[in-house]
């Protein structure tokens, strides 16, 4: 049973998302500290993550990036490829710092680089891969979050979100709901009504994938209701040739294609080599 209010327990399609996206689905290998979240192992050797403790640290976590007034103060960091859209519009629409890719060592040490900054709060989406700013955020005492797999470490993670962050769908969708908790609770939307952002922005899209599906696009070309529109003249003008007939016949104002007699009348004034 939930400790929460009944406004911020987990609602049926929120459930019915996470198990379409894989997020209870765990690994063979568990680490110590992750061994509370798990609610059972698969015969074969698979563990299966608890949702509902996964939704109990999303609230926490939640709950505590509202507290911070200035939303520019966090930091979200992602240097593996599947988290990085997903950590990109998460500050957008929550007005935080993004890095997404290769993370530069000293960036909260380091006042001398031109990237150092300071925050109050750190989400992080693979403390393994991320592991460089866990460290550098334990030095200088900055609260970190981390979505954590059953086989992530948790050294100087403060909030452990257990989830499988290796899933290009899990993280995004991840990242979407807590996004839309934030908002919910800073009353940037109505819990009330739904959240008009997609889930789909929030997930990662193969580069190759998408050029694909622009060249299908761009091969089609536009579709026309009427098919004269795309092709002009209807195909029984074609057959009887009368498009070309009309552009061979001489215009009133004497414009237009010359004639068969003004053809031969003109080769005939013309003078030859002998005449000359």
């Amino acid at each position: 049973m939930s400790h929460f209010p009944a406004a911020l327990n987990a609602k049926e399609d929120d459930i019915a998302k996470m198990l379409a996206c894989a997020v209870h689905m765990g690994t063979r290998n568990l680490e110590p500290a992750m061994e509370r979240y798990i609610w059972k192992r698969r015969s074969d050797g698979v563990y299966i993550i608890n949702l509902q403790k996964t939704w109990e640290k999303l609230i926490l976590a939640a709950r505590v990036i509202a507290t911070i007034e200035n939303p520019a103060d966090v930091c979200v960091i992602s240097a593996r490829p599947y988290g990085q859209r997903a950590v990109l519009k998460f500050a957008k629409y929550l007005g935080a710092q993004a890095i997404a890719g290769r993370y530069t060592p000293g960036t909260f040490t380091n006042q001398i680089q031109d990237k150092f900054m300071e925050p109050r709060l750190l989400i992080l989406t693979d403390p393994r891969t991320d592991h460089q700013p866990i460290r550098e955020s334990a030095y200088v005492n900055i609260p970190t979050i981390a979505f954590c797999h059953t086989d992530s470490p948790l050294n100087h993670v403060d909030i452990a979100i257990p989830c499988n962050n290796k899933g290009k769908n899990a993280i995004g969708l991840m990242w979407w709901l807590l996004c839309r908790e934030v908002m919910f609770m800073k009353n940037m939307i109505q819990r009330n009504t739904p959240w008009n952002v997609m889930v789909d922005l929030f997930l990662y899209r193969d580069p190759e994938e998408q050029e694909k599906e622009e060249q299908v696009e761009f091969t089609r070309g536009p579709i026309f209701e009427n098919p004269e529109e795309s092709y002009g003249a209807p195909p029984e003008q074609w057959e009887q040739g009368q498009e070309f007939a009309s552009s061979a016949e001489p215009s009133a104002t004497g414009t237009g294609a010359p004639s068969a007699q003004q053809w031969d009348d003109s080769v005939k004034a013309t003078p030859t080599w002998d005449e000359q």
